[in-house]
């Protein structure tokens, strides 16, 4: 059996992106990213998903590799963001016969999104389709997971979900495409970085998911996104649990920007007095240079942010501004907080991250510390101080 053969009769087909260095234009992919499809082969063949347009010659060659010249008699979209779906255009002239199964949402978005308006099943909640040979797809909604169309198909008799962009990762397959085959320990910061950036704001519509999906015997998830996991599945749904849920492990991200040095002496400071206090691990990011995905992975895996910026023009410092503006977004709804900053002739950064706090409901562990000009000794004491509370707090659990 080929390795691309993960059960008899489902055969990945998807492809590795090693080119593209921005996923949705924004964020970073240092290790690529795979975009992954699936074929279920029994009387009947279903191809779930296509891969970025880009790569559709390669998506057909893989297709003919695995099953010659016969025809595909359905493609099931369980999601529509254009890195899964522009190929359906192209697909759909290499087999004119094809039926797009999608629920009502995604018909509608492929007509708006391709002009493809025939030749559709629409499917509902629970529906079956019956490809024969003792294969049965059954379809499961689970909007805002993270758009409002997204399914999932279910592949009962071999315990096999089509999971779409839950449970994916960045990071391109490595020859293998199982969690057996690849190094599944390099996936899992990918993993909290891809759930940080694409779906972290849905933490609810994420745990409804889990909380329909869990009566399945899930025995393979097949994501668009990463490995097939197989060996760890306990621990990929466990991690979409809590970060879900947006629980944070034990640990300090300090995030901070500085024109001059004088801020970032100040988040030096605070850094050193937290490790002495043992109130680890911290992870400490000048916002500046920062890779934006790598501190918001960081925020969402650890219960305690510190946040540091000087004054600039009335305003925070806008690489500051613009990871509140990203923490917001995502509605993360507590983490402990603390934060300090520093001016020269008016303050405001510390207003700002006040205000930050506010609009989050979250309550900062103690009061900021705000500097006024050049570090001095009187800055780090009082630096220390804040150390020292947010330590406190740390170390009551």
């Amino acid at each position: 059996m080929a390795i691309t053969e993960i059960l008899p009769g489902i055969h990945y087909v998807g492809v590795n992106d090693r080119t593209t260095t921005r996923f949705e234009g924004l964020w970073s992919l240092p290790c690529g990213v795979s975009y992954n499809s699936y074929l279920v082969v029994g009387e009947k063949i279903a191809l779930i998903d296509t891969v970025e347009e880009s790569f559709g010659s390669r998506l057909y060659e893989n297709i003919r590799e695995a099953i010659g010249d016969r025809r595909i008699d359905y493609l099931v979209v369980n999601h529509m963001e254009p890195d899964h779906s522009s190929s359906i255009a192209a697909l759909r002239l290499r087999y004119p016969e094809l039926q797009i199964v999608g629920n009502a949402k995604t018909i509608q978005m492929i007509g708006g999104y391709y002009g493809i308006c025939s030749g559709m099943l629409e499917v509902k909640e629970g529906d079956q389709l019956d490809l024969g040979g003792g294969k049965s797809l059954t379809f499961h909604l689970i909007p805002m997971v993270h758009w409002p169309e997204t399914m999932v198909s279910w592949l009962a008799e071999e315990g096999v979900l089509f999971s779409g962009d839950a449970f994916g990762t960045f990071g391109a397959l490595d020859g293998g495409i199982t969690d057996s085959q690849v190094d599944a320990d390099r996936y899992w910061d990918e993993m909290r970085r891809y759930y940080a950036c694409i779906v972290g704001k849905y933490g609810a519509p994420v745990q409804k998911a889990l909380q329909k999906l869990g009566g399945l015997d899930i025995r393979t998830i097949c994501p668009t996104h990463g490995p097939v996991w197989q060996r760890e599945i306990g621990r990929v749904v466990g991690m979409y649990d809590r970060m879900s849920r947006y629980e944070g492990e034990r640990g300090v991200v300090l995030a901070y920007a500085s024109m001059y040095g004088n801020t970032e002496q100040m988040a030096e400071r605070i850094a050193r007095e937290l490790a002495e206090a043992g109130a680890g691990p911290v992870r400490v990011y000048n916002l500046s240079y920062a890779d934006p995905s790598v501190v918001l992975r960081d925020i969402f895996r650890f219960d305690t942010l510190i946040v540091g910026s000087p004054t600039y023009n009335a305003e925070l410092f806008p690489p500051v501004e613009e990871l509140l503006r990203r923490i917001e977004a995502r509605c993360i709804p507590q983490r402990r907080f603390a934060f300090f900053g520093s001016f020269t002739w008016a303050a405001a950064a510390v207003r700002r991250m006040r205000e930050f706090a506010e609009r989050m409901k979250w309550t900062p562990v103690c009061e900021p510390v705000e500097m006024k000009q050049g570090y001095s000794s009187a800055a780090a004491e009082c630096c220390r101080t804040l150390a020292a509370a947010v330590a406190r707090e740390m170390n009551r659990e």
